[in-house]
């Protein structure tokens, strides 16, 4: 990139919010994939007319741009494949308003989840997406990739609470979607649109959510079982008895294996699969709900269910949830992480499926996920000399996803490493109606290229 373009860039961030830097480049060069390739050049933009001027220099000059968040995104989302800028939106971070009497909030799209979900719980409202990296995540970054959460059985996921957005398109033109009301048709969905575009569409400056009051009372369990058919089995029976848990994750034996191994919880080496399973609401209803799944629990051979008596017990058995993928990044030298969903009827089946492939590739698989839901997290751990087995796994793996009816990606989009496999699932027409969407918003392609459709 040019000194006098750097200028330019200068000129609309200031020095302190611009980094052209070798140690800045390598910083920006990778999510949570490691793929690695380096912007020229890293800036953190303060507000919309910032954004607005950037994006009007780079489509002028055809300078690929790439927004980022946190950069915890496990898909290549916010990797930098051509150079380019690297549009950190970190430092827009301000929680506009927090409106009780609309059940609304208005934020930046660097605010961190985690924070933002305390906030609002501290005047007794709830925002329920809560990703699994929500301690760092930002809600941009979050509304990019459509993000679910452990909560998502009961409450939805970001798209469900994304009431309104001001974004920016490539030449830099600044407009708004979607009403701050909880009804309105309007016109196109644009707001929905935008969720989950992975930042191939617009900038996202500003996000309207939506609120619900804070739940009274939490009531939480955890079930061991011997087999991961049982645990499989329980989970489509809570479903079908007509109880709608707040989370219902699951574990397989490698995932309770890998977390003794590095993080030492006390948990049953020799188990199965684990449930842990949270019900909220009025504390009467939750106490008559967590008795009837724990019944349920031991009617499909759980060997132990405990129920969290205290927030501290509550803590301890969300510590293993919240501690596994740590726990699988120590203990493989390479990991593939995948995050499928199948209809929840078809999880036995899928993990059976897992079981099987893990035999025959002579790979681990370590499984975990929101069970309630059908999304599962599947682990491929392998070394150089079962890489090509690995990735011939994936494909084999997305094959039977789509048999049983289920998707490729459920929440953490689709980036840089299931492009190529975009073609399995969304079907030539659609997906040629996507392209045009794209070409029409970005007729330059320089935001986030490479991405989604590969290229």
């Amino acid at each position: 990139m040019n000194k006098s373009l750097i200028h330019h860039f200068q000129e609309i961030v200031g020095t302190e919010n611009m980094d052209a830097s070798e140690e800045g480049r390598i910083c920006y060069a990778y999510d949570a994939t490691r793929i690695q390739h380096r912007p020229e050049l890293i800036l953190y933009p303060r507000n919309t007319e910032q954004v607005s001027r950037i994006l009007s220099l780079c489509s002028r000059n055809s300078i690929p741009v790439y927004p980022r968040g946190a950069g915890s995104g496990f898909a290549g989302g916010s990797v930098p494949l051509k150079g380019g800028v690297a549009l950190v939106m970190t430092r827009m971070n301000r929680i506009l308003s927090i409106n009780p009497e609309d059940l609304m909030a208005e934020v930046e799209p660097g605010v961190v989840n985690g924070h933002f979900q305390k906030k609002v719980e501290e005047i007794g409202l709830f925002y329920p997406p809560d990703p699994g990296s929500m301690a760092f995540c930002t809600l941009g970054g979050n509304v990019s990739t459509g993000a679910g959460g452990l909560r998502s059985l009961k409450y939805g996921v970001t798209r469900d609470y994304v009431l309104a957005l001001e974004a920016v398109l490539a030449d830099g033109e600044v407009f708004q979607t979607g009403v701050k009301t909880l009804k309105g048709v309007v016109g196109y969905d644009l707001t929905r649109l935008l969720v989950g575009s992975e930042g191939t569409l617009a900038v996202v400056t500003k996000i309207t959510l939506k609120l619900i009051p804070k739940p009274e009372s939490v009531q939480t369990a955890l079930a061991i079982y011997t087999r991961h058919e049982d645990a499989g089995a329980a989970v489509a029976d809570i479903i079908a008895s007509k109880i709608i848990p707040s989370t219902l994750e699951f574990m397989d034996g490698n995932c309770i294996r890998a977390m003794e191994e590095t993080l030492h919880l006390d948990l049953p080496t020799d188990a199965g699969a684990i449930l842990l399973i949270e019900v909220d609401g009025h504390p009467e209803t939750n106490q008559r709900d967590i008795l009837k799944i724990r019944d349920i629990c031991i009617k499909h051979h759980a060997g132990n269910v405990e129920t969290a008596q205290d927030q501290s017990t509550r803590e301890r058995l969300w510590k293993a949830r919240r501690s596994i993928s740590q726990a699988i990044n120590k203990v493989g030298i390479t990991k593939i992480n995948e995050d499928i969903a199948v209809p929840r009827s078809r999880i036995p089946a899928m993990l059976d499926f897992l079981q099987a492939l893990s035999v025959e590739s002579r790979l681990s698989i370590l499984t975990f996920g929101h069970a309630g839901d059908g999304n599962l997290h599947v682990n491929i751990l392998t070394d150089d000399a079962g890489l090509d087995r690995a990735k011939g796994s994936v494909e084999k793996i997305f094959r039977e996803v789509l048999r049983l009816e289920g998707t490729i990606s459920a929440e953490h989009g689709i980036g840089i490493t299931k492009a190529p496999y975009l073609g399995m699932e969304i079907h030539p027409p659609a997906l040629s109606i996507m392209k045009r969407i794209k070409e029409t918003l970005d007729p330059g392609g320089i935001l986030n290229p490479g991405k989604i459709f590969g290229g």
